[in-house]
């Protein structure tokens, strides 16, 4: 089965480094197979005979015993990412370079509920935001991005540790990734 694995958090500001070379061979070394990074983000691509859930608690505990960083994960398929970006809205993840598109993804057991309980209101005018699954489609003026209520709750309560964004253009490379 492939998967494709987000890391929360990693290599921001100086804070979870981890090489994605070291990442790679760790997971290698672990049993993955067919191991892809994208970015230095944490965007992993991976083959394993083991349903998501062993692997999504493999890797945590991975990542605490082999860096020890205590991270948050999201893992999905690629079928599952095709379907969440062919459901995208019309305004999400187009060519207007006015507008940042970002995803969302939840992690389990935390759910749309909690996220907008946590953040909230979209701003008017700048923010947009709709739920499909357990992700989240926002798109925001980037010009506007500081006024935005999602940009800074985010990244400041207690949500936090519950996502991981990527931007629209990351994840189309990540499926298209996982062809290869």
């Amino acid at each position: 089965m492939r998967y494709i694995v987000l890391l929360r958090g990693i290599n921001v500001s100086g804070k979870n480094r981890i090489a994605m070379k070291e990442l790679k061979k760790a997971l290698e070394d672990n049993g993955y197979s067919n191991v892809i990074t994208y970015l230095n983000s944490g965007n992993v691509i991976l083959d394993s005979d083991r349903e998501k859930g062993f692997v999504s608690d493999d890797i945590v505990d991975l990542l605490r015993s082999r860096f020890g960083l205590d991270i948050p994960i999201y893992v999905t398929d690629p079928s599952k990412l095709e379907e969440i970006l062919e459901n995208a809205p019309d305004w999400w993840g187009t060519e207007d370079k006015g507008i940042y598109d970002d995803l969302i993804f939840i992690i389990p057991p935390a759910g749309f509920e909690d996220l907008y309980g946590a953040v909230g209101e979209p701003t008017e005018n700048i923010d947009r935001i709709q739920g499909y699954d357990n992700v989240v489609f926002w798109s925001f003026d980037l010009s506007n991005h500081q006024k935005s209520n999602w940009w800074k709750k985010t990244a400041s309560t207690d949500i936090k540790d519950q996502i991981t964004i990527r931007t629209a253009n990351t994840m189309r490379k990540v499926l298209e990734l996982c062809s290869k």
